[in-house]
């Protein structure tokens, strides 16, 4: 019964891996179909929209306006890149409940192993999946619905984008408290649990309990969330969040966990 858990446990992981590969295909496919409908959509594309729309319709139909099928798949291909990235992250994320639940039927060492690589998944996902986009519209007479400028915004993407444009200190420190130490802390945990007999895996739980406060991953997610709910009431600004920002809460609860079931471990197996 037990191996049966551990073989279901890794099939979990991977299916994890599989429909987390799926979301962010998607989720990067969003992106692009709408960078690309946002550039049909700037003021110069759409006067020349507006001028084949008039040769359309005084030539009685005989002149097709192509611009306007381009527009009309590429919202539509939009819409089922988002669907589709949603749907993955979902099937994606779901294996956690299972995953929280075997709590209750394997050992403390082998929940934190599991717990740590389905935490590491989910990390690795909420940083390279984008995590918000932000449009900024204006309603021009006659034009209607221009963009003046579109964002996708992704954590490892935000960080590379602040050393090209030289701001290099907080670069450094988004990287190393939202990405780094995250990645270590989640790490570590599978060291862990591998080599709990060890004086080692001590060392690393008390470490990272002393440094584990100073993490900005759970603080960036609810500033993301803070920005969102902010720039989002706007007539301007439209923000939108992505999936990324699912996994990477996902990631905030997972690791929460899994550090108080390697701390519970090692001070069981002290005893």
């Amino acid at each position: 019964m037990k191996y049966f858990i551990y073989v279901l446990l890794v099939l979990l992981l991977s299916g994890m891996c599989f429909f987390g590969i799926k979301s962010y295909r998607e989720a990067k496919a969003y992106e692009e179909t709408t960078r690309a409908l946002v550039t049909e959509m700037s003021a110069e594309k759409l006067a020349q929209f507006k001028l084949k729309e008039l040769a359309a319709t005084v030539s009685f139909g005989l002149y097709k306006n192509k611009k306007k099928m381009r527009l009309k798949q590429l919202k539509k291909n939009k819409k089922l890149h988002k669907m589709q990235s949603q749907k993955y992250a979902l099937y994606a994320l779901s294996p956690l409940l299972p995953i929280l639940a075997s709590y209750f039927l394997v050992s403390l060492r082998a929940f934190t192993f599991f717990g740590a690589l389905s935490a590491l998944i989910t990390l690795g996902f909420g940083l390279i999946t984008p995590v918000m986009m932000v449009t900024i519209h204006k309603e021009v007479e006659y034009l209607g619905d221009v963009v003046l400028s579109f964002e996708s915004k992704g954590v490892i993407g935000s960080v590379s984008k602040l050393f090209e444009n030289g701001d290099t200190v907080v670069a450094l420190v988004i990287l190393l408290f939202s990405v780094l130490i995250p990645l270590l802390k989640t790490l570590s945990m599978v060291v862990v649990s591998v080599f709990r007999d060890t004086y080692l895996a001590h060392g690393i739980v008390t470490f990272f309990k002393m440094i584990g406060k100073w993490s900005m991953v759970d603080v960036f997610v609810v500033a993301t969330f803070l920005v969102y709910l902010t720039v989002n009431k706007g007539d301007v600004s439209r923000a939108e969040v992505e999936v990324g920002l699912y996994f990477f809460l996902a990631y905030v609860i997972m690791s929460m966990l899994v550090s108080l079931s390697a701390d519970k471990m090692l001070h069981h197996y002290a005893q």
